[in-house]
């Protein structure tokens, strides 16, 4: 797999429409006949279109100029030139483009109900009327013809918003990979030190339901430090990719010296970031259960319980402690996971 990518700025220009002709008929013994110059053909656009299979924007280079082809020159005998071909952009699905000059959102994929046709973006110019259109009774020989119109030319910026049902979020060696690994079918780098995530990770979580089985798209980000919203670590740039999912899992290490505290630096982050992002349903998770000796778990739970409640009011069933490597826990945090989700929109098939 190549670099992942998920900003870049581009630039797109819509072909330019062929000239028309001047021309005349030519027979025998009329040296000069009617004008019968044909239509320049228009110049092609370009369009985008989602791809399922790619999974970021590394494919496309940043700064690069993509153009539609230009239309071909009308001719003789009123033959109109030939129309430019369009250029197709495949985007990764989730991806945002912006007018990059205006500001302005152009296209937010993750809206789109169809997502087998082409979309436009920048029009290819209009092809030339030939000299035949400008006949007329005082001037049955026109030299005149109308030259292409330029296409569309806009700088576009495209940004990748992974869509996911659920986002891991957590500081660096909290166990988020790990725990994807462990929940869904992803096989992400894992190693016990920081930033062992570089990219997000995606995974889907099997369910089995009352109404049938239940497949929820789980992402993992970078881990984040404090100060990732004023852009320190990794967090700040992969923050984007959580921002469509339905609910947080918010997974800290219980062999951090102040998990609670970590539990408010995320938190604070998320907030810096967004507003929306710690609006949106969440669950508490403590990994690494089994560093816990097994007599200490039950009061160590009631203290973190408590002392979570004292930053944000929390049920008891948004909190877990699990460990990814025994298991211990697990059944129960898919069941609720469930559970919430259920609440939130249907997710039968």
């Amino acid at each position: 797999m190549g670099k992942f990518v998920d900003s870049i700025v581009i630039q797109v220009q819509g072909g330019h429409g062929g000239a028309g002709s001047v021309h005349y008929r030519r027979e025998k013994y009329v040296p000069r006949g009617g004008p019968d110059g044909g239509d320049g053909g228009n110049g092609g656009s370009v369009m985008v279109k989602i791809n399922p299979q790619l999974y970021n924007l590394d494919h496309l280079d940043t700064w690069q100029t993509y153009c539609g082809e230009n239309g071909a020159p009308g001719s003789g005998q009123r033959k109109s030139g030939k129309g430019g071909k369009d250029l197709i952009l495949n985007l990764p699905p989730g991806s945002v483009i912006t007018d990059n000059e205006t500001g302005e959102m152009l296209l937010d994929t993750a809206l789109l109900q169809d997502t087998e046709n082409p979309i436009l973006v920048a029009s290819g110019g209009k092809g030339g009327l030939g000299n035949v259109h400008f006949s007329s009774s005082v001037n049955q020989t026109p030299d005149y013809a109308q030259p292409g119109l330029p296409g569309d030319a806009k700088e576009l910026k495209i940004e990748l918003k992974l869509i996911a049902d659920i986002g891991f979020v957590g500081l660096p060696n909290a166990g988020k990979s790990t725990m994807l690994s462990k929940l869904t079918n992803a096989q992400p780098k894992i190693g016990d030190y920081p930033f062992t995530t570089l990219i997000p990770q995606l995974g889907v979580l099997d369910l089995e339901a009352e109404k049938g089985p239940v497949r929820l798209k789980l992402a993992d980000i970078p881990g984040i430090i404090e100060g990732a919203h004023k852009g320190s670590g990794l967090g700040l740039s992969f923050l984007q990719h959580i921002e469509r999912v339905q609910m947080i899992i918010f997974l800290i290490g219980l062999d951090s010296p102040d998990p609670v505290y970590n539990f408010k630096i995320l938190r604070a982050e998320l907030l810096q970031y967004s507003k929306e992002l710690v609006k949106k349903p969440f669950i508490l998770v403590f990994s690494k259960l089994d560093l816990i000796e097994e007599d200490d778990r039950a009061d160590l739970q009631n203290l973190y319980f408590e002392e979570v409640n004292k930053v944000k009011k929390i049920n008891k069933n948004q909190i877990f402690f699990v460990s990814a490597l025994s298991g211990n826990g697990l059944d129960g945090l898919k069941a609720n996971i469930l559970k919430k989700f259920q609440k939130l929109k249907p997710v039968w098939n």
